[in-house]
C-alpha cells in the first residue's frame, strides 16, 4: 500500500506523485483530500487528490517543496513508499449543471482544480478554464485541463506563455463577452480575493478552495480558522470550500503569514 508507482518533476519546486491506494481511489470525489506521511516521524501533510483512477487503484497528489515535511515527500522515488495516506476527507464539490462554469487556477492550485472541471464538464456544463501563473515554467497540468475545457486561457505575469496579465484580466474577458453562471477559483489567497471582488462586482457566484491554510487536517489543531459570513469556519472540516464572496481573505492571508 501507499507505493510510489510515478514521479514526474513538473518545475524544480513541484512534483507529481502517482501512488498506490486502491481504498481512496474508488471512493474519492472532486473536493476531497489527503493527510500523507512521508516517514514514521514525519509531520501530517494535507494534500488534495488531484486525479484517480480506480482500474488502476492510483491516487495522484501534486507536492510543492515549501518546507521539510515536504521536502521529504518530494524525496521520495518510484519504488519507495508512503508511510500513511489517510483519507478522503473534507467535503465533496457540489457538482450541477449550471451553464457556463469560469474554472481559475493559479500555481498548485490546478491540482486540486483539475477533477472539478472534469466534475463539472461531464455535468454538462460548458467549461472556460484559466490558468495562470507568474511564468511559462511555473503552468502545470495543461494538457490535462484542455481535455475537459471547452476552451482554456494561459495567463503569465511576464507574459511568456499564452497572455500577458493577471488571471482576473482571463476571467473578465470571458465575462465581457459571455453570460457566466458561476466561477471557481483556487490558487494562492491573494489570487482569489481579487478573482471574488472581480466576480461580486458582477454578481457572479463563485467558489474558492482554502485548502493551503490546512495543516493538521482533523479540525483539532485550530491552524486553519477562516471567518466565513462572519461566523468562524475551519477548513479541514466545514471546507475546504466556501463561497469565495462570504470568506475574509484579509484575516486569512494574516495567518498565512504568521506560519512564514
Amino acid at each position: 500500500m501507499n507505493k510510489i508507482l510515478e514521479k514526474e518533476h513538473f518545475s524544480e519546486k513541484v512534483v507529481k506523485l502517482v501512488v498506490e491506494a486502491p481504498s481512496i481511489a474508488m471512493s474519492r470525489k472532486p473536493g476531497h483530500f489527503v493527510i500523507v506521511r512521508a516517514c514514521e516521524h514525519g509531520e501530517r501533510i494535507p494534500l488534495t487528490i488531484a486525479d484517480a483512477d480506480t482500474d488502476r487503484g492510483t491516487i495522484t497528489l501534486v507536492v510543492q517543496n515549501v518546507g521539510e515535511s515536504s521536502a521529504k515527500i518530494c524525496a521520495l522515488n518510484v519504488g519507495q513508499y508512503l508511510t500513511d495516506v489517510v483519507g478522503p476527507l473534507g467535503k465533496a464539490t457540489h457538482i450541477e449543471k449550471v451553464g457556463t462554469v469560469v474554472c481559475c487556477g493559479g500555481g498548485v492550485g490546478v491540482a486540486p482544480l483539475l477533477p472539478i472541471i472534469k466534475a463539472l464538464k461531464m455535468a454538462g456544463n460548458k467549461v472556460v478554464s484559466v490558468l495562470a501563473a507568474r511564468t511559462k515554467d511555473l503552468i502545470i497540468l495543461e494538457k490535462q485541463v484542455a481535455e475537459y475545457s471547452d476552451e482554456l486561457i494561459i495567463m503569465t505575469d511576464d507574459g511568456s506563455y499564452g497572455n500577458k496579465g493577471l488571471v482576473t484580466n482571463g476571467v473578465e474577458s470571458v465575462i465581457n463577452r459571455e453570460k457566466v453562471d458561476q466561477v471557481v477559483t483556487i490558487g494562492p489567497a491573494i489570487m482569489m480575493k481579487f478573482v471574488a471582488l472581480l466576480t461580486k462586482k458582477y454578481d457572479i457566484p463563485t467558489m474558492c478552495s482554502l485548502n493551503t491554510i490546512m495543516v493538521d487536517g482533523t479540525g483539532m489543531c485550530g491552524a486553519c480558522r477562516v471567518t466565513v459570513d462572519g461566523k468562524t469556519k475551519f477548513v479541514c472540516i466545514d471546507g475546504p470550500e466556501f463561497d469565495a464572496h462570504q470568506v475574509d481573505f484579509d484575516e486569512m492571508m494574516m495567518r498565512l503569514r504568521s506560519y512564514n
